[in-house]
């Protein structure tokens, strides 16, 4: 079914009620005017574009997310919309990534072919170099909700698709190179992200290398013998690669010579011939007529002067008669603890290694949240218990229709789509906890759920599919992202030397806990009595509130239970830690059989 359908009288309200905050809204209100302007009638078109070079990291995710929202919100509104994604693997392999598993530096013999005739890493399943690390991406965005269709770049050329705009291009290549030649001596200035944002530093710079298009040159086929600029590069019938110089061309029969530094040449009807491509500078303003792009953004890569974005708009319309996309330039995403992101460093985070540890609604929510020239970081390290309790937290306000309008659509657009809601957890417990017991467990099924179900016995889950699969999450990031020395294990034996140390008070202490470890056992039991012990020595009610000194008293309690259970200062919250450890045990370390 051609053309745009008819907004849908249920879908004409947007996720958010207030647009005034919500830049998913203002976009898709911009993109919708614009494909009027443009195609009225058609299909609202948005793209992202990702080279298959190497993991697809969490940086890239940027580049389809931001698209993906604003598409969803056009269907949502009950308009045809195409999210393409063009899968960059028909451009060259530049360089050996490091650190990918099953690589080593043999792959240096390939720089130069697609991507798709690059073998993949040892031991992978999938037919090239591309296909790997495309299908890790796939699964990453199917688990995400995230609707596109997917082109290859390799199926276009090697098919001809593009075959008219080539011929086209090479016919005016004099002009292209007149566009280029504008850039070429001008020096980029420092890269701003937007609005008075601070200028990307060179770390920045350097860190989004490895995104592949954005490094190449725009005359990948500056001819030799006078034939001047060509925008054009075959690969190599003899290696495969594309180190490969244009000698002659004719516009009337479209034949092409090229020489290779392999030493092979020959001469090919282009009207016939399928294997090579534009360069990049020319291969994306082209794309963007040929699909009808309204919507694309792009990162501070290709948004300096002189890069692939501000020239593919000076080449866009006048050398094949099409638009430049509107869209962001969009900032950095971050990691906790750990550098910039740049997918031609090994063990650079993807979107498959943080849903492994984060549900997909809490990934969506990242990057719905903030506008796209706003900068983030995505928590590896302990940061994850402190997003998740914001998440929650978000989740009873929105329940209680007490979350301001930009927070509401951020979550509405986290956990599902125009199509439906995402699977969720359907007792999501607090991740901390999870992992607090994940931790002390050590992902033992039965004690898990002995655990969980004493953290409310009103309300004990039946199974743990209920707490699935944040519970998965919760273990996934203890046992991949939590060091091994910080742990917790607790104590097989009693510490006799420690118990025969305790002093008068000490054992007091001890003593009130143990008393009271019967008729507080749940979660919020235990916080009470953990938290009441000092009030009570100290002669106040258990439910008085902390003073200063109080707080000193506590803290000091809290250490004696950790070095008698754990041996260390600190571990998993209290209250978790009792519980997993179980009545009897708990007596047993804290010397209270022997009282």
């Amino acid at each position: 079914m051609g053309g745009r359908q008819a907004p849908h009288p249920r879908k004409k309200r947007t996720v958010a009620q207030s647009t005034e905050a919500d830049w998913v809204s203002r976009f898709a209100d911009d993109v919708i005017a614009e494909s009027e302007r443009r195609a009225p009638g058609k299909p609202v078109v948005v793209a992202s574009g990702l080279s298959p070079s190497g993991p697809i990291h969490l940086g890239n995710l940027r580049e389809v997310m931001t698209p993906h929202l604003v598409a969803d919100e056009i269907r949502r509104r009950g308009y045809e919309v195409r999210h393409l994604i063009s899968w960059d693997d028909y451009d060259r392999y530049r360089k050996v990534p490091a650190g990918v598993p099953g690589v080593d530096a043999s792959w240096a013999e390939h720089i130069g072919r697609p991507l798709t005739s690059v073998p993949a890493p040892a031991g992978s399943p999938y037919p090239n170099w591309a296909e790997h690390f495309k299908a890790q991406m796939t699964a990453a965005l199917a688990a995400l909700g995230v609707e596109y269709d997917g082109i290859s770049q390799t199926a276009q050329y090697t098919a001809g698709a593009y075959r008219a705009q080539i011929l086209h291009a090479m016919r005016h290549r004099a002009d292209i190179d007149a566009i280029l030649a504008q850039y070429r001596t001008k020096k980029a200035a420092p890269v701003r992200q937007k609005q008075g944002d601070k200028p990307v530093d060179a770390a920045e710079l350097e860190a989004v290398e490895g995104s592949g298009a954005a490094e190449e040159d725009d005359g990948g086929g500056a001819g030799a013998g006078g034939i001047g600029y060509v925008p054009y590069k075959p690969y190599c019938a003899q290696c495969g690669k594309d180190t490969t110089t244009v000698t002659a061309w004719d516009d009337e029969t479209t034949e092409l010579t090229y020489t290779c530094a392999c030493g092979h040449g020959e001469t090919v009807r282009l009207s016939e011939f399928d294997r090579g491509k534009l360069v990049w500078k020319v291969d994306w303003p082209m794309r963007w007529a040929y699909e009808g792009v309204v919507f694309e953004p792009s990162g501070v890569d290709h948004s300096s002067p002189g890069s692939s974005f501000q020239v593919g708009g000076q080449i866009v319309g006048p050398i094949f008669g099409g638009e430049q996309p509107i869209g962001p330039m969009y900032a950095f995403v971050g990691i906790s603890g750990m550098a910039k992101m740049s997918s031609s460093r090994g063990g650079v985070p993807t979107p498959g290694d943080a849903l492994k540890i984060m549900e997909p609604q809490i990934l969506r929510w990242l990057y719905a949240r903030r506008r796209p020239n706003q900068s983030f970081k995505i928590a590896f390290d302990q940061e994850i218990q402190r997003l998740y309790d914001e998440w929650d937290a978000l989740q009873r306000k929105v329940d209680e229709g007490a979350a301001l309008p930009a927070d509401a659509a951020a979550h509405a657009r986290a956990v599902g789509t125009a199509t439906g809601e995402l699977p969720r957890t359907a007792r999501p417990l607090p991740y901390r906890t999870l992992a607090s017991v994940a931790d002390i467990t050590a992902g033992a099924q039965d004690q898990t759920l002995r655990i969980l179900s004493e953290l409310d016995p009103r309300r004990p889950p039946a199974s743990l599919a209920e707490v699935r699969p944040r519970l998965d999450c919760a273990e996934n990031w203890i046992t991949t992202q939590v060091p091994a020395e910080q742990r917790t294990v607790v104590r097989s034996e009693p510490d006799a030397g420690r118990l025969a140390a305790l002093g008068e008070s000490e054992r007091a202490a001890l003593a009130l806990l143990a008393d009271g470890l019967d008729s507080h056992w749940s979660l919020d039991g235990l916080t009470a009595l953990v938290y009441s012990v000092p009030k009570v020595q100290a002669g106040l009610a258990p439910d008085a509130k902390p003073t200063p000194e109080l707080k000193v008293a506590q803290r000091s309690f809290f250490v004696l239970l950790y070095e008698l259970l754990v041996g260390r200062d600190t571990g998993p919250r209290l209250p978790t830690l009792l519980l997993a450890v179980g009545q009897d045990r708990v007596r047993t370390l804290l010397g209270a059989d022997a009282a």
